[in-house]
């Protein structure tokens, strides 16, 4: 009889302990405004090194997005990470970016994603990936592909933390930081 009323308490305390994991991990992920799914991609750090990279040959591009997560209908959404408070409209090359990763997710999954997610420190954007915004995206790859011809491209900032996170800061000779 004792060893029976120990067994319950151990149930129910493993449990209430499932119980409350659960709660919890929904709640960390409306806070991470990933959206309800499973993450099949993570590129944040966060979790585990991702060394794969998404490659689109037809286009020239290539991206790691922040995560990929699929959703119950197969569904999958790309979601990019800015560590910065939002602005009150997503920033145009915040949009493009996203437009990328949602063409990139197409070309490694078969599947065009409707929408990407945009999660500023504060906020969350949801944005359509409508034919416009990827019409909008090759433009911008056809005019930097052609630019690349034309010679030197000049800076079109003034921000040294730009600069400073730039990946081609070795080799810029505009570069102000």
């Amino acid at each position: 009889m004792v060893g029976d009323g120990f067994t319950l308490i151990v149930v129910l305390v493993l449990l209430g302990t499932a119980v409350f994991l659960t709660l919890r991990s929904r709640n960390l992920q409306q806070q991470s405004g990933l959206p309800s799914g499973s993450v099949i991609y993570s590129d944040s750090g966060t979790w585990f090194p991702n060394p794969d990279v998404l490659v689109a040959p037809d286009y020239g591009l290539s991206g790691k997005p922040d995560y990929l997560v699929q959703q119950a209908d197969g569904a999958i959404v790309p979601v990019e990470l800015k560590s910065g408070r939002a602005p009150d409209q997503p920033w145009e090359g915040h949009v493009l970016q996203l437009a990328a990763y949602c063409l990139l997710t197409e070309e490694a999954y078969g599947k065009r994603p409707s929408f990407g997610i945009l999660q500023y420190q504060d906020r969350a954007f949801a944005i359509d990936y409508t034919f416009d915004l990827e019409e909008d995206l090759l433009d911008l790859l056809a005019e930097m592909r052609d630019s690349v011809y034309e010679g030197e491209l000049d800076r079109d900032h003034n921000n040294w933390r730009r600069c400073d996170r730039c990946s081609m800061k070795h080799v810029c000779r505009q570069r102000i930081a």
